[in-house]
């Protein structure tokens, strides 16, 4: 079981350390307000109330010996992000390996990855991201990103692919789209037997019914061209 330190507790640390917790994870969250410690007591592992940059005080606390930290110490002002920044340094001469520091822009990002966070997270850019695409292309349920703007996408099969094949559609041809795989809908207009199958390799003569799960990998921009009806 992975153990994990969350330092700060503002909105985005309390969810995620909530979140870690309930998926069964080992979870020290840290902040320096006692008031934050108590209302997350009870729903993690061990909550202490002290100083991120207070070396021997995390060491005391184990936090040497996690395998990720995340710093969501609040940045909205200067004092915030100093704060922030000195914790990455204190983790990195500690010895854990994997650290990840929340930022509010790119600019605080590049600082972060200068003195050594693993990754750094933009939780606000991330997200009006997501939506900005979700609201583009509502026929996306869902998406996995493995490059930058290249991503795995889970649609619901329109009306108009009703009765095609995947010869018929052309997706690589019209759209620049690969079909990965196709999860059969439970009224399926094909045999009942195929009715919530998976076909992970679809043929040029698989026939496509409207409401079929269609696994499809693309760039983003070819993507949001997908008809939606």
């Amino acid at each position: 079981m992975e153990r994990f330190a969350v330092i700060g507790l503002g909105r985005f640390g309390k969810k995620l350390a909530i979140a870690l917790a309930m998926s069964g994870a080992e979870v020290i969250a840290v902040d320096k307000n006692r008031d934050e410690i108590e209302l997350i007591r009870d729903q993690v592992t061990l909550a202490v109330k002290l100083d991120g940059t207070d070396e021997e005080a995390l060491k005391a606390q184990g936090i040497d010996k996690v395998d990720v930290a995340i710093i969501g110490i609040g940045l909205g002002t200067g004092k915030g992000f100093e704060s922030a920044v000195l914790t990455v340094v204190t983790l990195k001469q500690m010895g854990v390996k994997k650290i990840y520091a929340r930022a509010e822009d790119r600019m605080g990002g590049e600082v972060f990855a200068k003195v050594g966070a693993t990754e750094v997270i933009y939780p606000e850019i991330e997200s009006a991201q997501r939506w900005a695409y979700k609201l583009i292309a509502p026929q996306i349920g869902e998406k996995i990103d493995f490059a930058p703007g290249y991503s795995l996408a889970r649609i619901k099969s329109p009306a108009s692919f009703d009765g095609k094949t995947v010869m018929d559609l052309q997706l690589r041809q019209k759209y620049n789209i690969n079909l990965v795989a196709i999860k059969r809908c439970d009224e399926s207009k094909g045999k009942k037997s195929d009715m919530g199958s998976i076909i992970n390799v679809p043929m040029p003569n698989t026939i496509i019914y409207a409401g079929d799960v269609l696994m499809v990998a693309g760039s983003d921009a070819d993507l949001v061209k997908l008809p939606q009806e």
